[in-house]
């Protein structure tokens, strides 16, 4: 049972989380990015879960930023150009590819997702008791 509420918790953390910093950035948001920020989270949880602790941080950032950035395509198709929902567009945003990604937002994925790697290990060490995080910088 706890294999499946632990996720579950944590989906719903980064859904909750990543729709909280779309209202604050453009005053709107989706609920298809509460299922998309909630997976994204658990992804950038993972990191810690299946390597090592000596794994750069800046590494996995980097590495949860293109999947993210994946992620988004693909839900951008889905919904943007499969569904016209028009979710979001970043045609006028430079370095975009037809609109669903962009380089800048892959810069923000950046920063988020080091901040996310970082608050699911101190969730884990906090709700469920798991190892306390330490990172290795350089």
């Amino acid at each position: 049972m706890r294999k499946v509420i632990k996720p579950l918790i944590l989906f719903v953390i980064g859904g909750f989380l990543y729709v909280m910093i779309e209202l604050l950035y453009r005053g709107r948001s989706h609920w298809t990015m509460f299922l998309l920020g909630g997976l994204c989270f658990l992804y950038a949880g993972y990191q810690n879960e299946h390597t090592d602790w000596d794994y750069l941080l800046i590494l996995q950032s980097i590495k949860v930023a293109i999947v993210i950035t994946l992620l988004e395509f693909l839900c951008g198709l889905i919904v943007n150009i499969w569904l016209g929902w028009n979710v979001w567009d970043y045609s006028n945003m430079p370095f975009n590819i037809i609109g669903q990604i962009c380089l800048p937002f892959t810069v923000a994925w950046y920063i988020l997702s080091l901040l996310a790697i970082v608050l699911d290990d101190h969730l884990r060490y906090w709700i469920f008791g798991e190892e306390k995080p330490r990172y290795k910088w350089r």
